[in-house]
C-alpha cells in the first residue's frame, strides 16, 4: 500500500523484508563497554561503539531484515553516545535495513510532537519505527501515529512487557473482568484500525514479551492485525516454544528480537571455545543463523 505522500506502508515494508529474508527476527544493538572486546577500546565511545556495531552489522545484515537500537545504551554516554547512535542508524540505512529505535517515548501536546519528530521525521533521526508507552492514552500517542502515517513509519506500543514486575500494573483486573494489558491491546487494535496496508496489518504494532506465552497467545487474538515486536528471547528466558504464539496461523505478524544472545555470543560457552575476541562478529553471525533456523523450524511445524 502506498499512502498519500508516496511512501510505503510500514507494515507492508516490514513484512516484505521478513519474507524476502525468510527470517522474522531482528538484532538488538545494545553495546555495553564491559562486554566489547578489548581490541576495539582505546578511542572515544563514539568510535568504540560504532566500530563494534559496524562489525556486527557487516556480519549479519544479509541474515536479518531489521535491527533494533536501544537508545539508553547510547544516552548513557551523552554526546559521544548519541553520535554513535546516529552513525549506527545512518550505516543501517546504507545497508537498506529497517531501523527500530527502542526509546519507549510518550507525553502529550507539543512534547509528544517533539519526541515523534525527533525520531520519525526526515528532520530528525528518520528511523523506520519507534517504541512508545501508552500511559497517556490516545492524547500521548496520536502525534506518533500521525507522523507514522505521514512519513510511512511504524510504532510499537507497550502492552505486556517481559519483566517479572510487569504484573504489578499490567495484570491488574479491571471492573470489566479484563486485565489491564488486555484493555491496552484492544486500544492498540482501535488506534491502528485505519492504518492497514495491503498485507492487512496495521502500522500500530505492539510489544509483548516472550516470557509470557499465555498472554502472547491471548493477545494475538485481541490484536490479529498488529505486528508483534517480541523481546525477551534468549537471555531473558523466552524460548522458541513461547514466542511461537506471537505469530498468526499463517506464520506472519511478528518479529522477534535478540540482543545480548547475538552481539555478545562470543562470550557464551558454546561460542567462546571456537571464536576469539577478534572474531566476535563471526560468533554473532553464527548465533543469528542459529536463531533463524530455530524460528523457521518452529513455524513450519
Amino acid at each position: 500500500m502506498i499512502i498519500s505522500n508516496g511512501v510505503k506502508n510500514f507494515a507492508d515494508k516490514l513484512l516484505e523484508a521478513t519474507e524476502k529474508m525468510k527470517n522474522p527476527s531482528c538484532i538488538g544493538l545494545d553495546p555495553r563497554i564491559e562486554d566489547i572486546p578489548d581490541f576495539l577500546k582505546g578511542g572515544d565511545i563514539t568510535e568504540t561503539f560504532f566500530d563494534f556495531n559496524k562489525m556486527i552489522i557487516d556480519a549479519t545484515y544479509d541474515i536479518v531484515p531489521a535491527f533494533k537500537v536501544q537508545i539508553a545504551f547510547y544516552e548513557k554516554y551523552k554526546v559521544e553516545g548519541i553520535k554513535a547512535f546516529e552513525k549506527t542508524i545512518n550505516y543501517l540505512k546504507k545497508k537498506n535495513k529497517i531501523v527500530i529505535v527502542d526509546a519507549k517515548r510518550n507525553d502529550i501536546g507539543p512534547t509528544a510532537e517533539a519526541y515523534s519528530s525527533a525520531y520519525l521525521s526526515p528532520e530528525g533521526f528518520d528511523v523506520d519505527a519507534l517504541t512508545a508507552n501508552p500511559y497517556f492514552g490516545i492524547d500521548g500517542l496520536k502525534p506518533f501515529i500521525d507522523d507514522a502515517i505521514k512519513y510511512g513509519k511504524g510504532i510499537f506500543v507497550l502492552v505486556k512487557t517481559s519483566n517479572p514486575s510487569s504484573r504489578e500494573f499490567q495484570d491488574q483486573t479491571l471492573k470489566s473482568g479484563k486485565k489491564l494489558y488486555e484493555l491496552i491491546g484492544e486500544k492498540v487494535n482501535e488506534w491502528g484500525k485505519n492504518t492497514k496496508g495491503e498485507t492487512g496489518y496495521q502500522i500500530v504494532g505492539t510489544i509483548v514479551g516472550a516470557t509470557y506465552p499465555k498472554e502472547l497467545k491471548s493477545l494475538r487474538k485481541v490484536m490479529p492485525q498488529s505486528i508483534f515486536l517480541v523481546p525477551g528471547y534468549g537471555a531473558q528466558g523466552g524460548t522458541i516454544k513461547d514466542i511461537i504464539f506471537a505469530f498468526n496461523k499463517d506464520g506472519e505478524g511478528a518479529i522477534v528480537n535478540n540482543s545480548r544472545g547475538i552481539i555478545f555470543a562470543w562470550k557464551n560457552e558454546s561460542y567462546s571455545k571456537r571464536f576469539r575476541p577478534r572474531e566476535f562478529h563471526l560468533a554473532a553471525r553464527e548465533a543469528a543463523l542459529a536463531m533463524k533456523k530455530e524460528l523457521l523450524s518452529a513455524l513450519s511445524n
